[in-house]
């Protein structure tokens, strides 16, 4: 049988995938991850992985939680293994509004929408306002599981650079004008204000009012992505962009950074017509999140000490973050910039012109070191010169021991440079906005 060829792809591929040509259009937008395909490599116990964002989880009361599982089955289990709402359930909506009190989010349980992990909520959220060719803007580096979402839904993602102090509010508002003078304004600004995937800045508290009014003039609506807010080093946390304008911004939020990432419980907190939709796309996605898993979150919630749990996952990061600082100060080669986070799991490096990351990830694999390169965070093929780095993980040990060897790594390639030249790999088009060496 003879396929025909199709928008989906070379008819060359059909040998292949025989349903090639029966895909939705859309798939040509999906993609494997660059992160995600380092997994199985990064996951080999010779391999120092600096690419993941696992969570530690060393720190959890593993026995009391196992004891109060079994207590949840033996005495609630007809409701924690039957279907629920796609709402979620009533009491975790009540007290997720009290976490998020604690960054001056002022919210009704009514208006919180539980999901299968934050990763949903940004799913349904791009489902529900973006159609074919839509302009998407989001910060230059930004995470990698939102321009997934982002590229299945077919939508353009605008990429607008930062700097130390977060998104710049002048770029945005450049953006914004150049997108709508195109006649395709920007439906949504996505945006993690603080201690950002990948690039660890944290959007200072002078500019989050001046973000909300851009995109309040430009009728665009704010998608706040917020895992790491209660996870600052010093224990500050700061004002959500939500507190600022719950009109126009949608609040996603995770317990999978501040409790178990395997238990995929996570939320969006949306103005009130936006979560009678998200209801009804929740329902058509999953019909209801694991009630299980709500109901093992909600009596960790109301049992333990979440807070102080929280201030030992804080000290844990810091600990990490602060060898990992001192271990790039002490090998990185000269010409080399990275950031330095206040708090989240990330470091975000540059390396010197003519060196490419995502070239050198192999023989950083070989030398049993991995790293996430920059190039998987743009949807413009950007970030050749940059990695991401993630110390959440590993021992401080092993990450000194691991930025060593990437130390050696890159010496290597700057040597080899020096001699025999190389030609820096270019994306096809650029950003609106150029990015920052150290952003």
């Amino acid at each position: 049988m003879v396929l025909q060829p199709s928008a989906a792809g070379d008819p060359a591929r059909h040998n292949l995938d025989p349903h090639l040509a029966r895909y939705a259009a859309r798939t040509e937008g999906m993609t494997a991850s660059e992160i995600r395909a380092l997994f199985a490599v990064a996951s080999r116990p010779e391999v120092v992985s600096l690419a993941g964002g696992m969570p530690n989880l060393a720190a959890l009361p593993l026995e009391s939680l196992a004891s109060q599982v079994q207590d949840i089955i033996a005495q609630d289990g007809l409701v924690a293994l039957q279907y629920g709402s796609a709402h979620g359930v009533p009491k975790l909506r009540e007290q997720i509004c009290e976490v998020m009190a604690l960054e001056g989010i002022k919210a009704h349980p009514d208006d919180v929408v539980v999901t299968v992990g934050s990763q949903m909520g940004l799913d349904m959220i791009t489902r529900l306002f973006c159609d074919p060719g839509d302009t998407v803007i989001a910060e230059g580096p930004s995470y990698v599981g939102a321009l997934g979402s982002f590229a299945a839904y077919q939508a353009r993602v605008v990429h607008v650079a930062m700097d130390d102090d977060g998104l710049v509010p002048e770029l945005l508002e450049e953006a914004l004008t150049s997108a709508a003078a195109q006649g395709r304004p920007a439906k949504l600004l996505y945006t993690i204000p603080n201690f950002h995937n990948p690039a660890g800045v944290t959007l200072s508290v002078e500019r989050r009012s001046r973000i909300v009014e851009i995109c309040r003039k430009h009728n665009v609506l704010i998608v706040e992505d917020n895992p790491y807010g209660l996870l600052g080093f010093d224990g500050q946390t700061y004002p959500a962009l939500r507190s600022l304008d719950p009109d126009n911004v949608v609040y996603l939020g995770s317990f999978s950074k501040t409790f178990a990432s395997g238990l995929r419980v996570g939320w969006v907190l949306a103005p009130h017509g936006i979560r009678e939709k998200l209801v009804l796309a929740a329902e058509s996605a999953t019909l209801c999140p694991p009630t299980l898993n709500q109901l093992i979150v909600s009596r960790y919630l109301d049992t333990h000490d979440w807070k102080g749990q929280i201030k030992k996952f804080r000290e844990s990061y810091r600990e990490r973050r602060d060898a990992i600082l001192a271990a790039l100060a002490q090998h990185m080669p000269q010409g080399c910039t990275w950031t330095e986070p206040e708090g989240g799991f990330y470091v975000w490096v540059t390396v010197p012109e003519g060196i490419d990351t995502k070239a050198m990830l192999p023989r950083a694999v070989t030398a049993r070191v991995a790293y996430a390169s920059g190039t998987g965070f743009y949807a413009d093929g950007f970030g050749s010169r940059q990695m991401r780095l993630s110390y959440c993980y590993p021992t401080p040990e092993r990450i000194k021991e691991g930025v060593r060897r990437l130390a050696a790594v890159l010496e290597s390639e700057m040597e080899l440079v020096q001699t025999f030249g190389t030609v820096q790999r270019r994306p096809v088009s650029g950003p609106q906005t150029p990015g920052p060496d150290t952003a």
